[in-house]
């Protein structure tokens, strides 16, 4: 069976690591890249917050190509655009027809991917589609993926939640509310090991720093919003 050839679309934690483990696994797909977005300024991811050396040994390890692309930290919804739409003819050129995507039931964003990806003749997959947070832990925690958590929603969780191993243990933990999977943006992970890794990415943890933000939602007002982060850096 000849195999579809595919990007996917990496932020380099426990979701996209799953979902890349469950991809491989199938044997249907011929993964040419691994794709993430980068702040210019920072040079960290701009999902997770994660160095742009560490993808780069995320990618290293795994044994498929890192493709960045450069967003600036001023740039609009339509500088996005662009940028992806670049790099989505940039792969549809070598014969890619495929991304792989880490969601589980986010209609709105599987439909806001379908609708930027099919003018480019491009499909979309999505191995952990469909099932329930709690399924997905449970199918993450025997895959022998590890990661540790570099960011929390400070009104979900605290601190000392940051830098945590995610295992039985931390999830029966989670205060009521808290969505196992961290679906409402709980919290976000950094993924160092497992059947996908040749060798552990070597890392360390800082002293962890609250930042908020204050965001303007549609009918005008604004929310503000605050956030634990890792201090992760290259080992």
């Amino acid at each position: 069976m000849e195999r579809i050839k595919a990007v996917f679309n990496w932020s380099g934690g426990k979701d996209s690591a799953h979902a890349l483990l469950r991809a491989m696994q199938s044997g249907k797909y011929e993964i040419v890249a691994l794709l993430t977005t980068v702040n210019r300024d920072t040079h960290r991811s701009t999902m997770h917050g994660i160095p742009t050396a560490l993808l780069q040994a995320q990618a290293d390890s795994i044994g498929i190509p890192l493709h960045i692309v450069d967003l600036t930290p001023k740039g609009n919804m339509e500088d996005y655009g662009a940028a992806m739409s670049r790099a989505v003819e940039h792969f549809k050129a070598q014969g890619v027809t495929c991304f792989i995507f880490g969601d589980i039931f986010l209609h709105d964003v599987r439909k806001y991917r379908e609708q930027k990806l099919a003018p480019h003749g491009i499909g979309i997959a999505e191995p952990l589609w469909g099932k329930s947070s709690s399924d997905v832990m449970h199918d993450f925690l025997a895959s022998g993926l590890r990661t540790v958590i570099v960011t929390t929603m400070a009104d979900s969780l605290g601190a000392d939640a940051v830098g945590r191993e995610i295992d039985p243990a931390f999830i029966a933990s989670l205060p009521a509310g808290v969505d196992p999977n961290g679906e409402n943006g709980e919290y976000h992970t950094f993924c160092y090991d497992g059947p996908i890794f040749r060798t552990p990415v070597p890392f360390r943890l800082g002293t962890p720093l609250r930042r908020s933000y204050r965001i303007r939602l549609d009918d005008g007002s604004e929310k503000s919003y605050s956030y634990w982060f890792a201090d992760l850096q290259q080992a």
